[in-house]
């Protein structure tokens, strides 16, 4: 059974930070691409930056200089960091991770709430 838990997220004031953590366990064969999710109340979930196995990254302009995401391969664990926070940037924080277990899927956190208050 493969999960992927997060943590890290909570209520921060605007320009504040935090760090966001996911965890991959389980009988994992590999992990191919690792990645941060963000959906808020009536929009659409969207990526937030996504990293390879060999640490090449991928993060939409939104968040360009303020989010950076890294990587543990050891750990199956994936970071992100948050800084100059927005309330814009309110939202549930999901992981997703390609890998291979029995099968090469996706596979889905349950989710972080991040709260930024002006």
């Amino acid at each position: 059974q493969v999960q992927l838990v997060e943590s890290g997220g909570g209520l921060v004031q605007a320009g504040g930070s935090l760090r966001l953590s996911c965890a991959a366990s389980g009988s994992i064969g590999s992990i191919n691409v690792m990645g941060w999710y963000r959906q808020a109340p009536g929009k659409q979930r969207e990526l937030v930056a996504g990293i390879t196995h060999s640490g090449n990254t991928n993060d939409p302009d939104s968040v360009k200089g303020r989010f950076t995401i890294s990587r543990d391969n050891a750990k199956n664990t994936i970071y992100l960091q948050l800084s100059s926070l927005k309330p814009d940037d309110t939202a549930v924080y999901y992981c997703d991770a390609e890998l291979l277990a029995r099968v090469l899927r996706d596979y889905w956190g349950q989710g972080t709430q991040v709260t930024v208050s002006p």
